[in-house]
């Protein structure tokens, strides 16, 4: 009975495919930048006068913000990252809705919510934790499903929370690097030109290295990231020797002092062993310059591919030795629950989760409210 209810509730949703990153519309286009409109001219103060009972007009006030722009600029975090994960948190929560509509907490309803988490891609164990620890203290007692959420919010928040680690940047280092990896689509470019404006805001000097020799687009897309936060970029012409690339990345970093060196590479597929081989030069090549580089390896994910991300983490861990990961585009997708799958298995920290185009959409990963957000609880 319970593989028929997943079935039904399940078995109509359409594959959802990763875009493609190489259509530079994607993100770079999309977010587009604005300048500050012009302040507006100040009234002249009124003349002095000698008279007490005389008092000057009163200036006009500005025009008001256009309303549109009001709200967007007051949401906060946790309410672009609920609205983000808003697909992911309704597939759950409809699903848990239908199996705890005034029903006891039985064997058969333990393993429909089972088999639903382990479909939202939250994995095995992860599953298996939730379902015990219900079954500890509600087992054979009513249940809603409000109560269901708040476990699997806390459940959730408690397997996430110690890989809750911010990107830290050694300053002492000149520079500190960062090698980007991750495969085609996954949003890996972009959030490079995120980042870099990250690191600017916090004063630190940053260079992009185009490393992404094999596509036009991610050069010309890295180049616009350049010139919008003031970062250099080393680039090369089409077909370059990537290794080489970042090897005159390194040099140029360390002779001018800068900060910060991000890498990117091209995005590749975790089963091609030549293009992943020439990963591990790229990473052998930067340890000639500096034997302690790259300080961080982050592997950027696509949350839309769900399980597949646990076999991409796989192949470039045994390649380039990830030491972070980034999950992008929850906003498009209903398996956000593969974070939890990926931090079971992987224990790897995660720096940043991103929910929409918006620079302010890629933030430092937030256990608690991520959590929360998930398992559509108040916050």
């Amino acid at each position: 009975m319970a593989k028929n209810f997943l079935s039904g509730l399940f078995g109509n949703r359409k594959t959802e495919t990763a875009p493609d990153e190489t259509q530079p519309q994607n993100e770079t286009e999309a977010e587009a930048v604005v300048s500050e409109p012009a302040s507006p001219e100040e009234t002249p103060p009124p003349a002095v006068t000698e008279e007490p009972a005389a008092r000057p007009d009163p200036a006009p006030e500005p025009s008001p913000e256009p309303a549109s722009q009001q709200p967007e600029m007051k949401k906060n975090w946790f309410s672009r990252l609920t609205q983000g994960l808003s697909k992911s948190s309704s597939r759950l929560g409809d699903g848990v809705a239908s199996i705890f509509t005034k029903r006891r907490l039985d064997k058969e309803t333990l393993e429909e919510l089972e088999e639903l988490l382990i479909a939202s891609d939250l994995g095995v164990a992860a599953a298996e934790r939730i379902t015990d620890a219900l079954a500890q203290d509600k087992f054979d007692k009513e249940i809603s499903d409000e109560e269901v959420r708040e476990a699997l919010a806390g459940e959730v928040a408690a397997s996430l929370a110690p890989h809750e680690k911010p990107l830290a940047i050694d300053r002492a280092r000149k520079p500190h690097v960062i090698l980007m990896i991750g495969v085609n689509g996954a949003g890996k470019t972009t959030t490079i030109g995120k980042l870099a404006q990250k690191f600017k805001d916090d004063g630190l000097k940053v260079m992009l290295a185009a490393g992404d020799t094999f596509r036009a687009a991610a050069i010309e897309q890295l180049s616009v990231w350049g010139e919008r936060t003031g970062a250099e970029v080393v680039a090369k012409e089409i077909g370059a020797d990537a290794a080489g690339l970042a090897f005159d990345a390194v040099k140029r970093a360390q002779e001018q002092g800068t900060d910060v060196l991000i890498i990117d590479t091209a995005g590749r597929l975790q089963n091609k062993s030549a293009l992943m081989d020439e990963l591990a030069k790229i990473v052998r090549v930067v340890k000639k310059l500096d034997e302690t580089a790259p300080h961080d390896v982050v592997l950027v994910l696509d949350a839309t591919v769900g399980q597949n991300a646990l076999s991409q983490a796989q192949a470039f861990s045994d390649i380039a030795g990830v030491t972070g990961l980034v999950m992008t585009k929850l906003d498009g997708t209903a398996r956000g629950g593969v974070l939890v799958a990926l931090a079971d298995k992987f224990a790897l920290p995660i720096h940043f989760i991103g929910v929409g185009e918006s620079v302010d959409d890629l933030q430092p990963f937030q256990a608690e409210s991520f959590a929360r957000a998930l398992a559509g609880t108040a916050n």
